[in-house]
């Protein structure tokens, strides 16, 4: 086999970061690394990358094979390639994350590596540089939830108004006026009403609400700026 020569190999795993909503609070979901060095520590899950995987193959045989999770649309993030990340040999890690409501794949988990949620701001310290990949992964989350929905993938098909707001104060770590929040949200005209309530909150109840799919099709720019400002949060 030919190779290019007086070149050193070098290693590429792959590290997913999962989010997930359980309704009330944004999570993480982490597990207990099963090898050396830093076996039985919580990690993102993560591994190497096989010659006749691609990368995206890659992402989706790790998540399954440490978590249980499968069908999960996971998207690519970054390359960290620090050359002292891995303390054993240079390696390259190629980051994906993915957004999910918890209750939809709560029966997928496998917990042979301790698989488990854990509040976003309350996780325990992780490997390596993986503090710092979950910290860039947040930004681009912020980032993304300002400018298009893609936080309706964390929610049931039918949700309330305050539950949308307690994925967005849990993803900016700001508190959002209740009533300028559901009057924004509404304007967009993206959501319809359903006539069933959620009366385990309060005696009122707050109605369901579902997205408008084909509306939001044709109409997806009525979330831009969703949030506004979200730079000039404190986060």
């Amino acid at each position: 086999m030919i190779r290019y020569s007086g070149q050193t190999r070098v290693l590429v795993a792959v590290d997913c970061i999962i989010f997930g909503f359980d309704g009330d609070h944004l999570k993480i979901l982490l597990i207990q690394r099963g090898f050396e060095p830093e076996i039985k520590k919580w990690s993102l899950m993560g591994g190497f990358i096989q010659p006749e995987e691609s990368l995206d193959q890659a992402a989706n045989r790790i998540l399954k094979q440490l978590t249980g999770l499968e069908g999960v649309y996971l998207e690519q993030m970054q390359a960290f390639g620090d050359p002292k990340r891995d303390p054993l040999e240079r390696t390259i890690g190629i980051v994906y994350f993915a957004l999910i409501d918890i209750h939809q794949y709560e029966k997928q988990i496998s917990h042979e590596y301790h698989a488990e949620w854990f509040l976003l701001d309350l996780a325990p310290n992780l490997i390596f540089d993986h503090a710092e990949m979950v910290a860039m992964a947040k930004q681009k989350l912020r980032y993304k939830a300002a400018l298009h929905p893609i936080l309706f993938e964390l929610l049931p098909e039918k949700f309330t108004v305050p539950q949308l707001q307690n994925l967005y104060e849990g993803i900016y770590g700001a508190s959002f006026d209740k009533r300028n929040f559901s009057r924004k949200l509404l304007s967009t005209g993206l959501l319809i009403r359903q006539k069933e309530k959620d009366k385990e909150n309060s005696k009122k109840g707050a109605f369901y609400y579902i997205l408008d799919k084909e509306r939001y099709k044709n109409n997806f720019q009525a979330f831009f700026n969703f949030v506004p400002n979200p730079e000039n949060l404190i986060l």
